[in-house]
């Protein structure tokens, strides 16, 4: 953990505030990945704010399932029908109002992943992340993290917004692209049961299954 501690404060430099300096970032970072990684199921309540330039920011939200390996099942409320499942190793991606639904293999998402890894039990912040600057604000930390490769990763950063106990409550993904995607969980239950049935897809009769280009 030392080389985390030497990466933070280099990147936050001698003009860094005393509460920043107060956070003991490896010792923060460790707490996450040991909340995430060692739960088998994990239940929550999202919402999911896009934005993009010339674009209108686009506001969903839903309940998330997700159990251990790879498997997870985000479902939309807002817009109602919108199904996104991964059983470990296909993701199928599913619109009722389109009737179509994208199949992409788990090696064809792998860069996409590392910003939700905690969601599936493989975040490694000493792995996939680079630099880190945190911003303390009363009882949460935001730690925004950039990735080790930015050439070859399709964001620019990635903020965890997080309380004492390592619990994400934000999640903020800024895209190479220029596209932001901010996700906030509540209602965090760990280890409940879920039937291996939520994340099976099979395609209703009628509707179009192509193949994914892995975006």
């Amino acid at each position: 953990m030392t080389s985390l501690r030497s990466i933070f404060v280099l990147f936050l430099g001698a003009s860094s505030s005393l509460s920043a300096q107060s956070v003991d970032l490896p010792k923060l970072l460790a707490g996450i990945e040991s909340r995430y990684n060692s739960v088998r199921t994990l239940e929550l309540t999202f919402e999911q704010t896009y934005i993009a330039p010339n674009k209108a920011r686009r506001v969903e939200a839903g309940s998330l399932r997700i159990r251990k390996p790879g498997r997870m099942r985000w479902e939309y409320t807002k817009p109602d029908g919108k199904l996104f499942i991964s059983d470990g190793s296909t993701y199928w991606y599913y619109s009722v109002m389109a009737k179509r639904a994208e199949k992409m293999k788990l090696k064809e998402a792998q860069d996409i992943q590392a910003p939700l890894a905690f969601l599936i039990g493989k975040l490694d912040f000493q792995r996939d992340f680079g630099k880190f600057l945190v911003q303390p604000a009363g009882e949460l930390v935001t730690v925004t993290a950039e990735p080790k490769n930015p050439q070859k990763s399709p964001f620019q950063s990635v903020a965890f917004t997080v309380g004492r106990d390592g619990r994400i409550s934000e999640l903020t993904i800024k895209g190479q692209d220029g596209a932001t995607m901010i996700f906030r969980f509540s209602g965090e239950v760990r280890n409940p049961p879920l039937n291996d049935s939520l994340f099976t897809f099979v395609a209703p009769p009628g509707v179009e299954v192509v193949a994914g280009g892995g975006q």
